[in-house]
């Protein structure tokens, strides 16, 4: 409704100005609102307060109608009014949302922070939502890549949640942006956590779901980002645990699959500047262009790997490399018997060469 009034009236001022009779004519526009608007001198005050806290706490504030205002967001049904935020707004890189399970597996957690490493040095902004879990690792990848990374609260700037990554938090207020609609002092409040959702979905081009069970507010998220026309990709996980539950279902209802970082270019590389990626090569061309160039360097992935099954995410993390040049060894050591592959992206060397 704050949209369809601010297209109607073209400023917050003439809103507030508005007579009965006019916000009426306001399609699907509620008694409440009318009444709410008519009657907002009443609140000057605690408004003003407020605005005297944030100004105070250096806290700054974009709203609906201002040029920076995130260009995508403003594209939902239902855009925050405002949002008050720390650190700097760059409207000039695209975001992706990284989102899951608060009690991730290692797997998660390991795939979350390297995939959201991978997608920050492709030039993304890393949006999540601060959480414990994969929302964590999200950022931290973000800022291990020196990438830039967004993280949208559940709470007021001021009550920072949860309290373990008050240095986190800190971090991400250095080096991007920590966005919230509530008040500064608005506790985490369950209720505020699905409301915070739609920003996390809005402020992006896509939304990847790593790890979620069966009832996630991971999985409000998903469905928001389908209802904006945006991208939902999930990350598949063992079939025995539950917290892949959710991920499995998204998938099962056609969100697209992903293994690693270029699954995700090859649906958004378009958002992505020019300067930013290599044209001169075709996009799909460039799995190809990376297996070509990494054919003769295959032994140097053998000194990771054992009798035992590991997992390809452990591998990226243990060697430094990235996901394009792992896949293209591990497939070079396959062809020749020296590498087994196994369900689930788990990689062992081949007996004889124990």
């Amino acid at each position: 409704m704050y949209k369809k009034l601010i297209h109607q009236f073209q400023s917050p001022e003439k809103v507030l100005n508005a007579s009965e009779a006019q916000l009426k004519k306001i399609d699907k526009i509620s008694a409440k609102i009318i009444n709410g608007i008519l009657g907002h001198k009443v609140f000057q005050d605690k408004a003003k307060k407020e605005l005297d806290l944030i100004l105070n706490k250096n806290i700054k504030i974009v709203t609906l109608t201002d040029s920076s205002y995130p260009v995508l967001l403003k594209q939902i049904t239902d855009p925050p009014l405002f949002l008050t935020y720390l650190g700097e707004l760059d409207n000039s890189s695209p975001c992706i949302s990284v989102v899951g399970s608060r009690t991730a597996t290692a797997y998660g957690l390991s795939t979350s922070e390297n995939l959201s490493y991978l997608l920050a040095k492709k030039g993304f902004q890393i949006v999540s939502g601060l959480a414990r879990g994969i929302d964590t690792r999200a950022h931290q990848g973000a800022l291990r890549a020196q990438g830039k990374t967004i993280a949208v609260l559940g709470s007021g700037l001021n009550k920072i949640y949860p309290r373990e990554n008050k240095y986190l938090f800190n971090a991400i207020a250095d080096k991007g942006i920590i966005f919230s609609e509530f008040k500064a002092d608005t506790e985490p409040f369950p209720s505020n956590f699905p409301i915070r959702n739609r920003i996390i979905a809005g402020l992006s081009c896509g939304t990847i779901i790593v790890e979620a069970a069966k009832r996630s507010g991971s999985l409000i998220t998903a469905r928001l980002a389908g209802e904006y026309n945006r991208e939902v990709f999930a990350v598949p996980g063992n079939i025995q645990s539950k917290k892949s539950q959710g991920t499995h279902s998204l998938l099962k209802q056609g969100a697209k699959l992903v293994e690693n970082e270029m699954d995700i270019m090859d649906e958004l590389h378009h958002f992505i500047h020019s300067k930013k990626i290599d044209h001169s090569t075709p996009l799909q061309n460039h799995k190809t262009a990376h297996y070509k160039c990494c054919k003769t360097a295959g032994p140097e992935i053998l000194k990771f790997l054992g009798p035992y099954p590991v997992h390809i995410d452990v591998l990226i993390e243990n060697s430094g490399m990235n996901s394009s040049q792992i896949t293209s060894q591990l497939l070079d050591l396959e062809l020749v018997g020296k590498v087994n592959r196994h369900q689930g992206n788990y990689y062992s060397i081949s007996e004889e060469n124990h």
